[in-house]
């Protein structure tokens, strides 16, 4: 069986089991609804080709408020190829039934295509900046956690180190982020398995060439150190990456830092760099990375690669 005959039958069945299972529904908070939390992959295409760019749920409330118990607004950043309908559908909700103020931007692609994220990085940090700055002034925060997904979770480092970001970012938390780049195998295989982004990748896409390995890109986003001082770092990586390779290559060197294997936590979990961001292993570590004080043990629970769980 082919790779991206493998992938079209894991949608297949993530698709069937929406229909299918129940999803999470995490208590709300402070008094907002209490919105269905999918753990499954399928979610996301669903949505995307259903309601393409739209916000996913619990997100993009401008009028939100930020609580006492959670100060800081948390934006969420897709990765290459994806965008944030297909890429939060679980996390989103997650987050504000737990009483967050969330927020989600595309980034790095032509406005109303599906297929973000693959433009200059730096260009796309200038993006982010001025999106945080739009959630700190309609918020009224001082800072933002930011959660982001493969490059969703590197690219942010560059604002902070470049940008100013180490004065308005509190926590970075990356799910498999593509910190440390990957190999031109590993984009090609994250191209194939989501819509429109084998056509994106055989076309212009300069992130995909500053995240391999050895770029001049890394090289600046690496000089004088892995991170710097303000931010505290979290990165969440699966042992099964198939697209960051190798999969440790994610992880961050420095102070503030923790670096999570999921299967050093939980052995039934074999999600991999899709799954991830459908994970309930994985988003229970971001709901204790972003609040380290409330944290408690993160469920674990069989997570299929390419669906979620």
């Amino acid at each position: 069986m082919t790779k991206r005959l493998r992938v079209v039958l894991l949608v297949l069945v993530a698709t069937a089991m929406l229909a299918a299972a129940a999803v999470g529904v995490a208590p709300a908070a402070g008094g907002r609804p209490a919105y269905p939390v999918p753990y499954n992959f399928g979610a996301g295409l669903l949505a995307a080709a259903t309601q393409p760019g739209s916000s996913p749920p619990g997100s993009n409330d401008w009028d939100c408020t930020p609580t006492e118990a959670h100060p800081s607004p948390v934006v969420l950043v897709h990765g290459t190829f994806a965008n944030m309908t297909v890429s939060w559908q679980a996390l989103a909700p997650l987050l504000a039934n737990h009483g967050y103020c969330v927020f989600a931007l595309d980034y790095g692609g032509e406005a109303g295509r599906q297929t973000q994220a693959t433009g200059d990085i730096p260009t796309s940090a200038g993006q982010l900046a001025a999106f945080v700055d739009e959630v700190l002034g309609a918020t009224g925060a001082p800072k933002v956690d930011i959660v982001g997904h493969s490059q969703g979770g590197m690219m942010p480092r560059w604002y902070i180190k470049f940008l100013g970001g180490d004065a308005t970012v509190r926590a970075l938390v990356g799910l498999s982020p593509s910190n440390h780049g990957t190999t031109l195998f590993g984009l090609a295989t994250l191209a194939d398995a989501l819509p429109g982004g084998a056509a994106a990748f055989a076309g212009f896409c300069p992130a995909c060439s500053q995240q391999l390995a050895g770029s001049e890109f890394l090289a600046t986003l690496h000089a004088g150190g892995d991170t710097v001082p303000g931010p505290v770092y979290t990165v969440i990586q699966t042992r099964y990456d198939e697209v960051v390779t190798p999969y440790h290559s994610s992880f961050l060197t420095g102070p503030e830092v923790t670096n999570i294997t999921l299967q050093d936590r939980c052995a039934l979990d074999l999600g991999d760099h899709l799954a991830v961001i459908y994970d309930r292993v994985a988003l229970h570590h971001v709901l204790n990375a972003l609040d380290p004080a409330r944290a408690t043990r993160p469920p674990c629970t069989v997570v299929l690669p390419g669906v979620g769980g």
